[in-house]
């Protein structure tokens, strides 16, 4: 699947997977408002292609894909584990 990421800049470390697609807006509508409006604004940082086999590095890709295809998106947060969301 191919798929857009965008990172909150409101947000540090918090990231917005969504299906490809020609109309950025209209994936976007997929997105809750609300929480649109808590990681608002939104900078699109790279594009990929999500494989089971590829690797990310901090999700589990087959989890990001299966929601991705249920919902629509997928919200990548700091875990509470890693050093730079501690520091």
């Amino acid at each position: 699947m191919k798929c857009t990421i965008y990172r909150s800049n409101k947000k540090d470390m918090t990231y917005l997977y969504l299906p490809q697609h020609e109309d950025a807006e209209q994936a976007m509508s997929q997105v809750p408002e609300a929480l649109l409006k808590l990681i608002r604004p939104l900078e699109q940082v790279m594009e990929l292609e999500l494989t089971p086999e590829r690797k990310l590095a901090q999700e589990d890709t087959a989890m990001v894909l299966q929601q991705l295809k249920d919902q629509g998106w997928f919200l990548q947060m700091p875990k509470e584990d890693n050093p730079a969301y501690n520091a």
